[in-house]
């Protein structure tokens, strides 16, 4: 896919929604208007330059079209822009995939799709509400601990139909290998009626990298995805489709085709 100009500073883990506050309302854009920072004036030389922070967290509860229940807790809606804006990317995918695995029909090659999981299959809304977008390693163990997140709208109906039409699913995400059990609970009860063992679910071991990975526990999120992608291939697979909401899920290579879904929350470099 297409690969924008980026206006966002390559940061820690997570730069939270405080950090990039000043590029949170313009990815893909040129700038942000007159005066305004830009790649390569990155350092905002007025107040100005920076859009507010609580407008910025007002504009993306209203684009998650944001719906509090009677406990207090926020949920994206199915109306919402974000949700028309996903079945839009999920109706072009299901259309590449029709006619890349009637392909493989013919030719005889296993093809497959691999997924991220946070904000690309299942959807972090309710944990960033819940934390005030600030996230921590603790606070995220404690919430996949004990609560599940809901699907991203229709991702799960995409898969299993993906999986139906031939397709082997993998899922690749940053996460922790301490917390597999979790992720893979909240995938099943969310809908993904796929193979979920360890040949299907991959996450980050930096205890235990996997020696298929040449940077081992110092990979890059691209070299730890791409390294990954590239190793399902090898096991005999075309990936066909490669799912991801960051640039980093996606780059890389290893791919034939890429579907970037939105994610204006956080940045992963």
């Amino acid at each position: 896919m297409s690969r924008p100009a980026r206006f966002r500073p390559a940061l820690s883990r997570r730069a939270r929604l405080g950090a990039v506050a000043v590029t949170a309302l313009v990815a893909g854009t040129a700038a942000f208007g007159a005066g305004q920072a830009t790649a390569e004036h990155s350092v905002p030389r007025t107040d100005k330059e920076i859009p507010n922070l609580t407008q910025v967290q007002d504009k993306i509860k209203a684009y998650y079209g944001d719906t509090v229940t009677a406990d207090g807790e926020h949920y994206a809606s199915p109306h919402s822009n974000y949700a028309r804006q996903v079945r839009g990317i999920e109706a072009k995918a299901r259309g590449h995939l029709s006619k890349a695995l009637a392909r493989h029909d013919r030719t005889g090659k296993k093809p497959a799709i691999v997924l991220d999981i946070d904000d690309t299959t299942l959807l972090t809304y309710n944990y960033e509400l819940r934390v005030g977008f600030h996230f921590t390693e603790e606070s995220q163990d404690k919430y996949l601990a004990h609560t599940d997140m809901d699907p991203v709208f229709g991702m799960n109906r995409l898969v299993d139909w993906a999986h139906d039409k031939g397709a082997e699913v993998f899922f690749l995400t940053g996460r922790k290998e301490a917390q597999r059990a979790w992720s893979v609970r909240n995938l099943k009860n969310a809908g993904y009626h796929v193979a979920l063992d360890r040949g299907h679910v991959f996450l980050k071991d930096k205890e235990h990298p996997p020696a298929y990975l040449p940077c081992g526990a110092t990979c890059t999120t691209v070299e730890y995805k791409s390294g990954t992608r590239k190793h399902i291939e090898s096991l005999g697979y075309d990936v066909v489709a490669n799912f991801g909401d960051q640039y980093s899920d996606l780059n890389g290579g290893a791919g034939d085709r890429t579907f970037k879904l939105p994610n204006p929350m956080y940045f992963l470099p």
